[in-house]
């Protein structure tokens, strides 16, 4: 998903080239209810004798002797099983920025503890992966084919042989579902899911999607557009595959929805517009692709942009297409659209 500027137009690459934007499943009151998953792990501690086993989103049975110690994932799914106590070893995809900071994706992950087996799409080392010694990797899946997100098609079959791997799928479904899915994933690692900063964060996401369900019935007028930025492309996401969207949209939000032929080329996440026709849709709120390999907001040079009625309302405000799945990382997500909702004014 981050803007890797793939030229091949694979789905991989298309989700690459396009942040899949769009981009980047459910409890009773938020949403519909694909998220009621019962669990599919064996609870208990990182690194205990006795069989620890995972069922994935590939259908996938992961068994080990024992559970794993030595993880390694994806840097989004780093940062998510972080904020239930359980720590990786090594993680791949965008951790550091270009400064050294830690990448929007590595949430309050600590990065100096953290081995980076690659920080950019394409990038990972099989040789610092083998020299951890990795009990599981884990990663997300973007598409319907199983396929682990940020792990390089030319390796993947090197990578597989040194450890078995877990996918978490993040494609067409609401965000409750993930974010069950890595609850029951860190539960069979050992983390405590009953610590209270645990079940508040539970709790204060399903009081941020009440708010947002009550905004948008206040303000179902208000439309809303999912975008990203390149310096050729502006990106307009449809609701269809991204769990984002489409979870807000289950919650009532009313977003811009560019026609399914549109999207064609962006594998049916995105339509792809020029800067000069950025304002074929109309909206009042425009959402925009914070992750480092778009071009943010305030760095948008474009006229056209500067024009548009969301932009000179200042009705602009921050998206994050790959969340990261815990219940503490998404509640931000349903309070910022939800106070921008209840603030909007009618522009378009």
């Amino acid at each position: 998903m981050p803007h890797a500027r793939a030229t091949h137009l694979t789905r991989r690459g298309l989700l690459a080239a396009g942040g899949a934007l769009g981009l980047g499943a459910a409890l009773a009151a938020c949403g519909d209810d694909k998220g009621k998953d019962g669990g599919s792990g064996t609870e208990a501690k990182a690194g205990t004798s006795g069989p620890w086993s995972f069922k994935d989103d590939r259908g996938t049975t992961v068994k080990l002797d024992k559970v794993p110690a030595n993880i390694v994932a994806f840097t989004g799914v780093g940062a998510a099983l972080y904020d239930y106590g359980i720590q990786v070893k090594g993680v791949f995809g965008p951790t550091k920025t270009a400064a050294g900071k830690p990448d929007v994706q590595a949430g309050d992950m600590d990065i100096s503890k953290v081995t980076v087996l690659g920080n950019t799409w394409g990038q990972f080392s099989v040789e610092k992966y083998a020299s951890l010694a990795p009990d599981v990797l884990v990663s997300t899946l973007f598409d319907s084919a199983g396929t682990l997100w940020y792990v390089p098609e030319e390796s993947k079959k090197k990578i597989a042989q040194l450890a078995p791997s877990v996918g978490i799928s993040v494609y067409d479904r609401q965000l409750t579902e993930p974010l069950q899915r890595m609850w029951d994933l860190a539960a069979s690692l050992g983390a405590d899911m009953k610590a209270a900063a645990v079940t508040d964060a539970r709790k204060r996401f399903e009081e941020a999607a009440a708010r947002l369900r009550a905004a948008a019935k206040a303000k179902p007028g208000i439309k809303v557009m999912a975008g990203s930025a390149s310096d050729q492309l502006f990106y307009v996401s449809g609701t269809n595959l991204s769990v984002d969207l489409e979870y807000f949209k289950a919650l009532g939000v009313n977003f811009v929805e560019p026609p399914e032929s549109a999207k064609k080329q962006g594998g049916g996440w995105y339509e792809s517009l020029s800067w000069e026709n950025v304002d074929k849709y109309q909206a009042d709120i425009i959402m925009m692709d914070d992750r480092t390999s778009a071009i943010q907001p305030a760095d948008i040079t474009k006229a056209t942009w500067k024009k548009l009625p969301a932009v000179k309302a200042g009705q602009v405000i921050a998206r994050s297409p790959e969340p990261i799945l815990s219940y503490d990382k998404c509640v931000p997500l349903l309070t910022n659209l939800a106070e921008a909702l209840e603030k909007a004014k009618k522009v378009s």
